[in-house]
């Protein structure tokens, strides 16, 4: 019995495998009993990553593994998701049902060694972790106090996304001299992202403000 899957509607990424199989080895066929599920598959496809679990257990390197009365290699795995690390060997592309969870068949790819297999998973998730972080921007609101003769000065030397809003004309708080000098609130805004970390980001602000 081959452990192959439904891979209808589903989409994968694929790999260009670096190092070309063992010579010899096409027709040398090899069973593997993981969690009671039989695959039957080739040393050639088991060894596409040398340095993989699986191609050191076929090649007899280090590894001592029992066998069932079949002569299948015992492997005590989740053969659910043994299944696309096989196919992944045998094509180079990660294809997954729907239902399935990536984080599942990445802790089997680490157990089996794979390389290529768990830096395809990893980016997935990390755009995937990406993607689930982007939230909509917050407005977030300053009001900023100044005399009329510093208004013109302020507004103009705003940047880093602030935007002006409105301006509140105070009255006269402050006298030199035998002028009065008018005072405003200025308000203004910006929006503010979240970072894939979590932060938010916010610029510096270089409008001129009386303290």
């Amino acid at each position: 019995m081959e452990g192959g899957e439904n891979t209808q509607g589903a989409v994968g990424l694929r790999c260009t495998w670096d190092i070309p199989p063992p010579a010899g080895t096409q027709a040398k066929w090899v069973r593997l009993n993981v969690g009671g599920t039989v695959f039957l598959t080739t040393r050639q496809t088991l060894c596409r990553e040398q340095k993989s679990f699986l191609c050191r257990l076929c090649q007899g390197e280090e590894l001592q593994s029992e066998r069932d009365e079949t002569g299948a290699y015992l492997i005590d795995r989740d053969p659910t998701y043994f299944g696309p690390i096989l196919n992944f060997l045998r094509h180079g592309k990660l294809v997954l049902d729907k239902d399935m969870a990536e984080e599942g068949v990445l802790e089997e790819a680490e157990f089996y060694n794979i390389g290529p297999l768990i830096r395809i998973i990893k980016d997935r998730l990390e755009e995937k972790d990406y993607t689930v972080t982007q939230v909509p921007p917050k407005h977030v609101y300053r009001v900023l106090q100044c005399q009329e003769e510093e208004l013109t000065q302020m507004v103009s030397t705003m940047s880093d996304g602030w935007c002006f809003e409105q301006l509140v004309n105070i009255g006269s708080s402050y006298n030199y001299g035998n002028e009065d000098q008018t005072e405003f609130l200025c308000v203004v805004s910006k929006e503010l992202y979240n970072s894939p970390g979590g932060l938010s980001s916010e610029p510096s602000h270089k409008a001129k403000v009386r303290p």
